[in-house]
């Protein structure tokens, strides 16, 4: 890259001798020269064009003096900047005084060319050695900062998931029922969720959902709408009373369009009825045991915090012993191979209907298996999160 000096000479006696002396140099791309006639001109160019290494600089100058030019340069605290103070022969007490305020190196008229050209190098030696400690420390210093910030998104990730349940089987006094769940982040943190909980003794409510965004804004959304969800359901309110309540809280705190597809549903733990109501989620697979595997029906419901004042329906259904429910968030629907193409609902069919009969765990482990096998290395673009409960019935 050219050194690129300004010469500053009020009668420009200076122009036709750098470039004749220096034309080897500007012809080869090693020095670029710029002229100014006084140093408020200077100084204009210098603001448009702060990239300049070397300041050439006569002292008597109309407009600017050579002076007080070096006293604005002083002012712009760029180390890597150079200036070379060009003086009458004898005119001792300017020199001094440049180079008491900063100024690199001196020359005096008449120029020898060949000592400007000495002073010049010293001048590019000692910008190299500035800019590379500067472009070290500027290394050090993105260095330091990426270790901050994976630092705190791992303590991040790490409330994120101490917020979600871990402890499976979670409640090992009741035996009609079994379930396991994973959420795995395509970055450090993510949007989804899962939950579950004891309404009462008699019913189990369980969710899951899926934030609009990724990252950061959407994990602490997601911390709100599972707080809001886990909340409202705990007031014993059916699935579709529940929806409609936490999305009007939603609304309130969504910002930047965000919202939250949420499939809630509530299970009888003696019966086996459940009852769900589906907020713009992903269909959950019924996986009967003695029966066809099938994507439960919608119910119509939009994604919570995008409109308030909704009203939600609810279905339901009924499980046998042995039967399961498979909950997921499009990370796994929506999964691209290195060919672009979606692992989909119909291979998601087929997943549950080569783990049924099995354990939740190993329904998700089996599920999780395909879809890697599916995408063949290609890079995890959302977040994935899985949640599978099978009935085993009345325990007598």
């Amino acid at each position: 890259m050219a050194i690129k000096i300004l010469s500053v000479d009020a009668e420009q006696d200076l122009e036709a001798l750098l470039t004749q002396y220096f034309r080897r140099k500007i012809r080869k791309g090693e020095y670029e020269f710029s002229f100014a006639h006084n140093g408020l001109e200077a100084l204009r160019m210098m603001l448009d064009h702060p990239d300049f290494d070397i300041i050439l600089s006569d002292i008597n100058m109309p407009e600017m003096d050579g002076l007080t030019l070096l006293t604005k340069i002083n002012e712009m605290r760029n180390p890597a900047l150079k200036c070379i103070i060009v003086s009458a022969y004898g005119d001792m007490e300017n020199i001094r005084t440049a180079m008491n305020h900063g100024a690199f190196d001196f020359a005096t008229k008449p120029i020898d060319m060949e000592d400007l050209e000495r002073t010049i190098e010293k001048a590019v030696e000692q910008i190299s050695f500035i800019k590379e400690a500067q472009k070290e420390h500027h290394q050090l210093e993105e260095t330091v900062l990426v270790k901050l910030i994976q630092y705190d998104l791992n303590v991040a990730r790490e409330i994120q998931q101490s917020i979600l349940p871990k402890q499976f089987p979670p409640f090992p006094q009741y035996k009609q029922f079994d379930l396991y769940a994973t959420m795995s982040a395509a970055k450090a943190v993510g949007g989804d969720f899962y939950d579950f909980f004891l309404v009462d003794d008699n019913h189990l409510g369980f969710t899951i959902a899926d934030v609009s965004d990724k990252g950061i804004p959407a994990a602490i959304f997601m911390a709100i709408s599972r707080t809001v969800i886990r909340a409202t359901a705990l007031r014993q309110l059916s699935p579709a009373v529940c929806m409609k309540e936490s999305n009007d809280l939603l609304c309130r705190e969504s910002v930047n369009g965000m919202f939250v597809t949420t499939f809630y549903a509530i299970l009888n733990i003696h019966t086996g009825d459940v009852v769900y109501c589906n907020g713009g989620h992903n269909r959950p697979v019924w996986i009967r045991k003695n029966d066809k595997v099938s994507l439960l029906p919608m119910t119509g419901g939009m994604a919570l915090g995008v409109v308030p004042g909704l009203a939600y329906k609810e279905q339901s259904l009924k499980l046998e012993a042995g039967d399961s429910l498979f909950l997921y968030t499009d990370g796994i629907s929506e999964a691209m191979n290195l060919r672009n193409e979606q692992y989909g609902d119909i291979r998601l069919v087929e997943a549950c209907s080569s783990v049924k009969n099995q354990s939740p765990k190993a329904m998700i482990e089996g599920i999780s298996e395909s879809v890697q096998s599916f995408v063949n290395g290609a890079t995890q673009s959302d977040d994935i999160t899985m949640l599978a409960l099978t009935y085993k019935g009345q325990i007598l």
